[in-house]
């Protein structure tokens, strides 16, 4: 059940492509409240608003949020009459109706009715939001002028405007177009499907590279299966389905005081292992480079003092990778059906701390488990040679 507030906007505090944050009383306390106004108006200073506060009085950790559902004191004028018919958040109080790229009234229907083939077109999955920024920092530092698409399924959020990420990355040129499939809405670009969605990139956007993943808000359940990100084993089937070149980005921590989580997650294990039943890149980071710097070494697992409060220390850079290969090795033949890509991992700090947003994972930062964004990065190194002519 939703649990609603009535709140009064006080002021705005800052604002994104797509949202906007402001500060709302609530019962006497100050909070923070997001409002989308492509969904539900703009509002101003002193204005009542229905708000959402579930998650936030769950103190869920993408949930720290009131979300206006709706202005109380004046209705926003009505959308201007256009075409699209895809309606996504379906049959929810806030479903929206958007014009998809590969529906009937878009230009672009004709170019995709018939498109059956990513000739090629390197897909990078990764299971967490926050590796988007690393992977492009690893493809970026390779190939500066590739074009990507960022391909957001509906695994989290579903507006991609909560994203500051992908605002940041828009902003600073590092993100050519994000496409919106699902039922995900508010890119560039909106699909019915992950596997129009990879069409759109490839034949509408005209990119060099497709990174996919779930929006910010992953769900783990501490289970087996229960967890949003088993959807990146189907996104590598629909890659290859489409005669792309599948890439698996690990999930690697060197700091997750949860023993599930330590070294490669079980999360990748799970969907590259047991879900994604064709042929991919598993991209495994080569820490072997570093281990020759000691300075570097120090930075990438070696400090104690680098862990997030409540984590366990670093596992030593050394002792990560062994435990990184072994956990791997049931993805690869014999056993395996997946393809070992060893990637070495020199530069890529450098590469990473280049990044126009912050890069956190689990409330991590580069600092507190560098081997997280090292396994991103590496995947987009790898991507970057197979370019046919990477530019320099």
């Amino acid at each position: 059940m939703i649990v609603w507030r009535e709140g009064r906007v006080t002021s705005e505090r800052r604002e994104w492509d797509g949202a906007v944050e402001y500060e709302a009383v609530v019962e006497g306390r100050t909070i923070r409240a997001l409002a989308y106004p492509s969904l539900v108006g703009r509002p101003v200073e002193g204005q009542r608003v229905l708000l959402n506060v579930t998650a936030l009085e769950r103190g869920l950790g993408t949930g720290g949020y009131a979300l206006v559902a709706a202005l109380l004191d004046t209705l926003p004028p009505d959308p201007e009459p256009g075409p699209g018919h895809l309606v996504k958040a379906r049959y929810t109080p806030l479903q929206a109706m958007v014009l998809g790229v590969d529906e009937q009234e878009s230009p672009f229907h004709s170019v995709l009715a018939d498109a059956d083939d990513l000739q090629g077109l390197p897909v990078i999955v990764a299971d967490l939001h926050s590796s988007l920024p690393a992977i492009l920092a690893g493809l970026r530092q390779a190939a500066p002028q590739a074009r990507v698409a960022y391909v957001m399924t509906d695994g989290g959020a579903l507006p991609a405007w909560f994203s500051r990420t992908i605002a940041g990355l828009r902003q600073a040129g590092w993100l050519d177009t994000c496409i919106t499939v699902g039922q995900a809405f508010g890119g560039d670009l909106e699909a019915v499907s992950v596997h129009s969605g990879l069409l759109a990139a490839r034949h509408v956007a005209q990119v060099d590279v497709a990174v996919v993943s779930q929006g910010p808000g992953n769900l783990g359940t501490g289970t087996r299966w229960g967890f949003s990100g088993v959807q990146a084993g189907e996104v590598l089937n629909a890659a290859s389905v489409l005669n792309g070149r599948g890439i698996a980005t690990l999930r690697i921590s060197g700091a997750d005081a949860r023993e599930r989580h330590r070294g490669v997650s079980h999360h990748s294990l799970t969907a590259y292992g047991r879900v994604a039943l064709a042929a991919a890149d598993v991209v495994v980071p080569d820490f072997s480079s570093l281990l020759e710097d000691a300075s570097e070494l120090a930075f990438a697992g070696g400090n104690p003092e680098s862990a997030a409060v409540g984590d366990n220390a670093p596992i030593p850079l050394p002792d990560l990778a062994e435990l990184v290969d072994r956990q791997v090795a049931p993805l690869f033949a014999p056993a395996g059906r997946h393809r070992e890509v060893r990637i070495p991992v020199d530069g890529l700090l450098d590469a990473l701390r280049e990044s126009p947003v912050g890069l956190s994972t689990m409330g991590r930062n580069l600092a507190a488990d560098p081997a997280a964004f090292l396994a991103a990065a590496a995947a987009g190194r790898h991507a970057a040679a197979l370019l046919p002519h990477p530019p320099t």
